[in-house]
């Protein structure tokens, strides 16, 4: 088939600099830390070269495991673009219920929780040469287990399997520990300075309990959308922590001069393409943490940031699962405003103040630390380590959440004895399979609460 392949694009890539030490520390250590900050390319041209579709290297089958389904198609459809084909050619995907891939499909992406599932199916990943795991910096579970998993294969079964933590901050460190002191490979971003803004309630507003969020805290938002459409040129990007928040937000930015679309993991397509395609007029983008660093959204010059997140919460003595309401981080903040400066000089408006935001945590707290491990534990069970002691983990589970959570699977039959690797159940394997919606691929525990993930 002849295809155009887009060089001039693929050499604008700035990730495209890095390639050749990255090639180079996959040859010698088998497993090596991609740094590169959002928009360099690292999830569209790193998986084409490995793979051999350009720059004229050897044939290899590569997988690049995504955190969320949205990511999943968005990289799929560019790298497919990036080459001049369709999606399903040389480029595929795989997400729950979904799979588009063909017979000369090189480059498969997939979601974190597909990959798990893959290698509970297959340990060795028959006729896969690397494994790209990207957003690392985002500490979801699955792609911590799956990271675990990926290391106990090369250690056993796979050494020749290479292995990539992609990651869109320079905090590499811990990675490249876990990989073996693999080498850290960092690319350099195009990106321009980011003025900031502070914008504070003009009165306190009720910080957020549970999944709530008070309302004058997102009547405020929207006004400083208003505010930085009349002071600002260019499309705005305002981050909330969930669906919900979007709607209320949009629902008050009726009558302004600009088209407002609500960006999300569960989004139609429609929407999802308008977002990421460059328009002739003016756009709000209201989005969740999918835009943070796994989607580009093109023409932004403003971003407006709630300072709000969600993350998976738990009470142990409940058994209770839930996402909870929370300030961001200051990396999550950085990652933010970052969006504003990958075309052109931009501002970020911030909606807390100076002084509140030297006592936000630094990062984000690694989801092992905070979820419901009942679909942890029995990934774990299933993998042969009911305790989870033999895996390579950035961050060990905590003994009273995995103990709380063997009792469960015990309780509801998923394990016949809960410390007992070769006594899984039939009905633990059956609930091991993904079972939800969510953008990311979780599994549902008959008796436990289900995990949950934003949009």
């Amino acid at each position: 088939m002849n295809r155009q392949v887009r060089t001039a694009d693929l050499d604008a890539l700035p990730v495209r600099e890095a390639v050749p030490a990255l090639v180079s520390a996959l040859e010698a250590h088998g497993a090596a830390v991609l740094c590169a900050p959002p928009g360099t390319g690292k999830t569209t041209l790193v998986p084409l070269v490995l793979a051999g579709l350009v720059g004229g290297g050897r044939r290899r089958r590569v997988v690049v495991a995504e955190p969320r389904r949205i990511a999943v198609r968005a990289a799929a459809r560019r790298m497919a673009w990036l080459l001049g084909e369709d999606v399903g050619e040389s480029v595929g995907f795989t997400v729950r219920g979904e799979r588009t891939v063909g017979p000369r499909t090189a480059v498969e992406v997939m979601t974190t929780g597909v990959l798990l599932q893959r290698l509970q199916r297959d340990q060795e990943l028959t006729g896969v040469d690397v494994v790209v795991l990207d957003e690392c910096h985002e500490r979801h579970l699955d792609a911590d287990t799956a990271a675990a998993f990926l290391l106990d294969v090369r250690a056993t079964l796979r050494p020749e399997l290479r292995l990539i933590a992609a990651s869109a901050t320079t905090d590499a460190a811990g990675w490249a520990r876990l990989l073996g002191d693999a080498p850290v490979v960092e690319a350099r971003g195009v990106s321009y300075p980011v003025e900031t803004v502070w914008a504070p309630p003009a009165r306190p507003v009720r910080p957020p309990h549970g999944m709530r969020v008070d309302p004058a805290q997102l009547t405020h938002v929207a006004s400083v959308v208003r505010r930085a459409l009349a002071e600002r040129l260019g499309d705005v990007l305002c981050f909330l922590p969930g669906v919900g928040e979007l709607a209320r937000v949009a629902g008050q930015l009726d009558g302004v001069d600009a088209e407002v679309l609500q960006l999300h993991g569960r989004a139609p397509a429609s929407v999802q393409e308008a977002a990421l395609t460059p328009a002739p007029h003016r756009r709000v983008i209201l989005a969740t943490a999918v835009a943070e660093s796994s989607l580009t959204v093109p023409g932004v010059r403003v971003v407006v940031d709630s300072g709000l997140a969600r993350e998976p919460r738990v009470d142990h003595a409940r058994g209770l699962g839930a996402l909870a309401t929370v300030r961001a981080s200051r990396a999550a903040g950085r990652q933010r405003a970052g969006r504003a400066g990958r075309e052109a000089p931009g501002t970020v408006y911030r909606c807390w103040s100076q002084v509140e935001d030297g006592r936000l945590a630094a990062y984000p707290s690694p989801e092992i630390r905070l979820a419901d491990l009942a679909a942890f534990a029995l990934q774990a069970a299933c993998w042969g380590d009911p305790d989870a002691a033999g895996l390579a983990l950035l961050d060990a589970p905590p003994g009273g959440a995995m103990a709380a959570a063997r009792e469960v699977l015990r309780a509801v039959g998923a394990v016949d004895d809960a410390r007992s690797a070769s006594r899984i159940s039939g009905e633990g394997y059956a609930a091991s399979r993904p079972s939800s919606t969510c953008d990311q691929q979780r599994y549902t525990v008959p008796g436990a609460s289900r995990p949950a993930r934003p949009a």
